[in-house]
């Protein structure tokens, strides 16, 4: 095989395949900083891609839609082979393989960090900016309110599997729309609560204090680790409440006590400098929320389609 005639794979991946492209995704988050695929597309790199697309310095796989919309393709080329072409041979086959895959819409690609190379190849390639998901960051060490006392709200942590069906009510609900956190499965909930990142006291739930069964909303915190020796960062991984609840303040309420938890946190012995989170750049309310809590913008994910 040459870096000119991609490998298209619709089955699972050989073993070392798996490890080539995991050793692959490695070296280029170590290369630019930001990882090159999504959680979604880190985790079907093993199980669950539809179209997986390998060329000899490269990997790419496709996810179908969720409820229709588009199929997604993620990507990423080894940093020593770049500025060779094989970025656009990849990406244009691995594009193309998406149209066979179902969805609604056109398929879209995602390039994370909204990196010059990435976007030179898009347009080369002649790909049009669809959709911009943005990265915020806040210093740890900046003050946060204090926690309002709710008379009307049970705020509590995880506290077992018991949880699972009311987390994935709420979650598919409050993200309906959206075409990655929507649409969730038990195996989605038991893929991260059995992940070597997962921590109970991290994943905040509020019950109404009338129904104490019926969760309200949830917000989900996320610790990365670094092999560099880099500080451990935070991560609003997920906030969402359920749409019948919308409008009692809880987004804010359970974003808050997120927060609070990981500015005490201390992880092998460390304290985070900073808290990330992912939001759409089309969602005012969510950004207005975040950006009273300290949140300013860090760097951007952009999704591209063929015009």
């Amino acid at each position: 095989m040459t870096e000119n005639q991609p490998r298209v794979i619709t089955g699972p991946l050989t073993a070392s395949d798996i490890a080539a492209a995991h050793d692959l995704c490695a070296r280029a988050e170590r290369a630019d900083g930001v990882p090159p695929l999504a959680e979604q597309a880190r985790l079907a790199v093993e199980s669950g891609a539809d179209v997986h697309v390998l060329t000899e310095h490269g990997y790419a796989n496709v996810l179908a839609a969720r409820d229709g919309g588009a199929p997604m393709v993620e990507a990423v080329v080894d940093p020593d082979y770049r500025n060779r072409g094989e970025g656009r041979v990849l990406i244009d086959a691995a594009l193309t393989a998406a149209e066979s895959v179902p969805g609604s819409e056109a398929p879209q690609i995602w390039a994370h960090g909204d990196l010059p190379a990435a976007a030179a190849v898009a347009a080369a390639l002649g790909l049009d900016r669809v959709r911009e998901l943005l990265r915020l960051r806040r210093p740890v060490a900046e003050p946060l309110p204090e926690l309002p006392q709710r008379d009307d709200v049970l705020l509590r942590t995880y506290a077992g599997t018991s949880d699972h069906a009311e987390v994935l009510r709420v979650n598919n609900d409050a993200f309906s729309w959206h075409p990655e956190q929507g649409g969730w499965t038990p195996k989605d909930i038991a893929e991260r609560t059995g992940s070597n990142w997962f921590d109970p006291t991290g994943l905040f739930l509020a019950f109404d204090a009338d129904d104490p069964d019926a969760l309200l909303g949830f917000h989900w915190t996320k610790i990365h680790r670094f092999d560099d020796g880099s500080a451990p960062l935070g991560e609003v991984y997920i906030v969402g409440v359920d749409s019948t609840a919308q409008g009692r303040g809880l987004g804010a309420l359970l974003t808050l006590a997120g927060l609070r938890y990981m500015a005490q946190l201390r992880v092998d012995g460390r304290t985070l400098d900073e808290v990330e989170l992912y939001v759409e750049g089309d969602n005012t309310a969510a950004l207005h929320t975040y950006t009273k809590l300290g949140f300013a913008r860090y760097t951007a994910d952009i999704a591209y389609r063929r015009s």
